[in-house]
């Protein structure tokens, strides 16, 4: 287990480009491995979750090659799938267990699905019961954990109301509606990531939208194709992970730097929000709109942070990024209190759990609560380096390197190597743009 030393530094200057979008690149390549032809995907996920999700679809048959950042894909065709002779291993990515879920539904042949220890712990019954309701058989440990044993065949239509706001169990039940009988619509309590459905459009498949529904029509029948055409598509940037150099910037105050081609689809610029609304310099520049998604530059300078609270629906919009904004807290003039995120708990790790134990490691005032937590602001003078304990999770590695850039002496992040989960490079990127 690889440790990572994080000087303090006086602020970040220079330019970045973040790897390409996870949530995007798991999407494309489920979607390139059921179209016709071969997919190019450009600027792809470097991170081990999307990885998985390559190796899932090599396993069922669509022909992955992988040069550089640059992702072929020969599709079989939304009926051309194989059953695969061993249990697909998603290992650490729910995206790729969840989303996966949804096209495996659809199939004529039986799948086992699994993934590692920390993916083992994660909820599954919330995509299990919309897609038992479409008519496929699955099987879960305790009917409600991996593995997953899908059994999929004739599925029909449904009209799903979500339960809560989750882009993944949205996906699940739109790409489990390809294979359907009729047209799956899907509502959600409040709006989500919509990276499926621009997607799905992209590829071919019939999409309507209206407010919080989504319906899509299956592709045998009805207004259905038969197929979904292969692209040739830019991945943009990925925006989660810009958020680490956005607050690392905001931090330190003569800092001045630039995040190149960065995904900027509105349902995920709730964070960008956040942090206007907090007092951080951010401007867009060069924005354009490529394959359905928008994407555009970053010019982020030093600033001082308010702080507040963060609740209610912006909520399932910022979920990722509230480990970044809960490190900066103690840094804020107000502090940062986040309520109503019980879903942290149940992420890569308990992310509210690791988020108190390792700002306390630091020395700052923090109130743990069930769905959530509140960090005391002003405490910029009394923050020391710490070791610190990610607890394998990538987002909590990556936020108190942040933290740690602005603390009295070093901080020493455990088992670093995590961050590769969504970037590998990220502690070389913070190092050369930060000025000591």
């Amino acid at each position: 287990m690889k440790k990572q030393t994080i000087q303090p530094a006086k602020h970040l200057t220079g330019g970045v480009e973040t790897p390409g979008d996870k949530s995007i690149s798991h999407r494309y390549a489920m979607l390139g491995g059921i179209a016709e032809g071969t997919t190019e995907l450009r600027h792809f996920s470097a991170a081990a979750d999307c990885h998985s999700t390559l190796g899932c679809m090599s396993a069922l048959g669509a022909d992955v090659k992988i040069e550089k950042d640059t992702v072929r894909i020969t599709g079989r065709g939304p009926r051309g799938l194989k059953s695969s002779w061993r249990a697909l291993d998603a290992e650490n990515s729910g995206t790729t267990i969840r989303l996966l879920s949804g096209i495996l539904a659809g199939q004529e042949f039986t799948t086992k699905i699994s993934g590692d220890a920390s993916l083992q712990k994660r909820p599954m019954k919330r995509i299990v019961g919309p897609l038992r309701e479409m008519g496929a058989d699955i099987r879960a440990r305790e009917d409600n954990f991996a593995p997953l044993e899908i059994k999929g065949g004739n599925l029909h239509a449904i009209d799903y109301p979500m339960p809560m706001a989750s882009a993944q169990v949205k996906s699940a039940v739109l790409l489990a509606g390809l294979f359907a009988e009729g047209v799956t619509s899907v509502t959600e309590p409040a709006r989500t990531r919509d990276h499926t459905e621009l997607a799905l459009e992209e590829f071919g498949a019939a999409v309507e939208r209206d407010g919080r529904t989504t319906k899509v029509h299956g592709l045998f029948g009805g207004n259905g194709s038969g197929k979904l055409v292969a692209k040739t598509i830019d991945v943009p940037g990925d925006l989660s992970s810009a958020v680490f150099f956005i607050a690392a910037a905001s931090l330190l105050p003569d800092s001045n730097i630039g995040i190149y081609n960065v995904g900027l689809n509105p349902t995920r610029t709730a964070i960008l929000d956040v942090f206007a609304g907090m007092g951080a310099s951010i401007q867009m520049l060069s924005v354009k709109t490529s394959h359905g998604e928008v994407v555009g530059d970053l010019a982020i300078k030093g600033a001082s942070l308010r702080g507040g609270v963060i609740e209610g629906d912006v909520i399932p919009l910022v979920i990722d990024e509230l480990p970044m904004l809960a490190a900066l807290g103690p840094y804020t003039e107000e502090g940062i209190e986040i309520r109503n995120a019980t879903e942290l708990r149940v992420k890569e790790s308990d992310r509210i759990a690791a988020l108190a134990e390792n700002l306390r490691r630091m020395g700052a005032a923090v109130e743990e609560r069930p769905d959530g937590l509140k960090v005391a602001g002003r405490q910029a003078g009394k923050l020391r380096g710490a070791e610190i304990e990610p607890r394998g999770d990538h987002r909590i590695a990556m936020a108190f390197a942040v933290a740690g850039l602005a603390a009295d002496g070093a901080t020493v992040i455990r088992d670093a190597d995590c961050a590769g989960v969504s970037y590998p490079t990220f502690f070389e990127e913070l190092n050369r743009l930060a000025e000591r």
